[in-house]
């Protein structure tokens, strides 16, 4: 996986004014992926799946509709992670990034080629 800057639950939830067990809910939910990270083996979500939305931080609308897709290619949140966080020569830079520029559209024609 790349760079990215990723986040505990607690972390995550402080980052959006909310609480863990919101957070929870969002992953069992299928809004959010979360990969068990680090020395501890921590669930962690990144950081860039927030967004500043009308009201505040949000998770970016787009993520869920993206992730069941991936979910239904046979992904689990580790291969999701990968796939949305590695570069994508299609899109020239990694889905998520593409995702927070608004290419919803173009990443899930990407996504659909994977089923």
């Amino acid at each position: 996986m790349t760079d990215a800057v990723w986040l505990t639950v607690p972390d995550f939830a402080d980052r959006l004014d909310t609480t863990a067990s919101k957070v929870r809910e969002l992953l069992r939910e299928g809004h959010l992926f979360a990969v068990r990270r680090g020395e501890r083996q921590t669930l962690q979500i990144p950081a860039d799946v927030i967004v500043d939305g009308e009201h505040g931080p949000e998770v970016l609308p787009t993520l869920t509709g993206t992730l069941t897709l991936l979910r239904d290619a046979g992904m689990d949140d580790a291969e999701a992670a990968d796939w949305l966080l590695a570069p994508e020569p299609e899109l020239g830079m990694a889905p998520l990034a593409a995702l927070r520029e608004g290419r919803r559209a173009h990443v899930r024609r990407i996504a659909q080629t994977l089923l």
